[in-house]
Parts: structure tokens; sequence; C-alpha cells
């Protein structure tokens, strides 16, 4: 409706800094259970915790993982966002670059806005029908261009850490 107030939340994402966390958007109940099957099946050793907001019915933010500490935390921050369909994923023991693919691929995920280590805080959108994220701040802005001893840098890194031959 034209002229309809909106407001900005800021919502920081609470975790340590040892863990990463995945922001998305999803459309559906079963994607708790779909997420949790798509994260045991990369490896098993991830430790993870995973919730999200129910956003008709009974409006539950609804929790899964293999980790209770960070389900528990998963589930704390899902609550704080609290925007319809959200979904936080936390880990421990693993990297979103070997998780995204099976998260992206489960059917019920719209989108995903951050997967990260870094500090993050999620900017949602406040109106008198509820409330949606529009965003991410994930880290801190560069703080100037790459050199050439940077791309050595850069490129020897990924090859020590498997990511490249």
């Amino acid at each position: 409706m034209a002229g309809e107030a909106v407001s900005i939340d800021v919502v920081s994402v609470l975790k340590p800094d040892d863990l990463n966390v995945v922001v998305g958007q999803s459309h559906f109940i079963k994607t708790v259970e779909d997420l949790h099957e798509a994260l045991v099946g990369v490896s098993p050793h991830l430790r993870f915790g995973l919730a999200f907001c129910e956003a008709s019915g009974p409006r539950l933010v609804r929790r899964s993982g293999n980790d209770p500490e960070l389900t528990t935390l998963a589930a704390a921050n899902a609550t704080a966002i609290g925007a319809g369909h959200c979904f936080v994923v936390l880990l421990r023991e693993g990297f979103p670059v070997n998780i995204l693919n099976a998260v992206k691929a489960v059917p019920e995920v719209c989108g995903v806005f951050c997967a990260t280590a870094n500090p993050v805080q999620v900017l949602v959108a406040v109106t008198a029908a509820g409330r949606g994220v529009i965003g991410v701040v994930d880290g801190a802005p560069p703080l100037g261009e790459e050199t050439e001893q940077d791309v050595a840098d850069r490129r020897q890194l990924l090859r020590t850490i498997g990511y490249k031959l």
C-alpha cells in the first residue's frame, strides 16, 4: 500500500569467531528437515545447528542440528532476526564452500544472503505486515587493492589448502 511506513532493524548475528554462518531464505516448513539431511550428507565431521522462522500457522522458530550448542545458538539468532522464512545455519568443522551447493540444491531454498566467518549484521525491514531480510553487512570494507605480491600470496594459499592445483 502506498505510503506505508517501513523501518530497518540491524540485527547482529551472535557467534564465536570460530563459527561460520549461512543466512538465507526459504519457503516451507519442510526446509528444516531437508537442510538437516543436506548438511549431514556433506561430511560426517561437520558440526551444525540450523533454525528456520516459520511465516504462517503457529509461526515458530523451527530448529535442528547435530550439535546442541550450535542448534540453540542458531535458534537464538533466527529469533532475533524474526523475519518470515529466514534460516540460519551455524557450522563448525566445515566451511561454507563445502556446503553451499548442497544448501542451494534444497528445493525450498529461495536464496542465500551470506555464508561467512566474518561478523554479520542482518538488515531487516519492518512493516505493519511483518519483517523481511533486505540484506546483510558481511565483514569490514576493503583497505585497498591487492598488489602483485598479494596476488601471488592468494594463489599460493589456495594451492596450499587444496582448493587449486
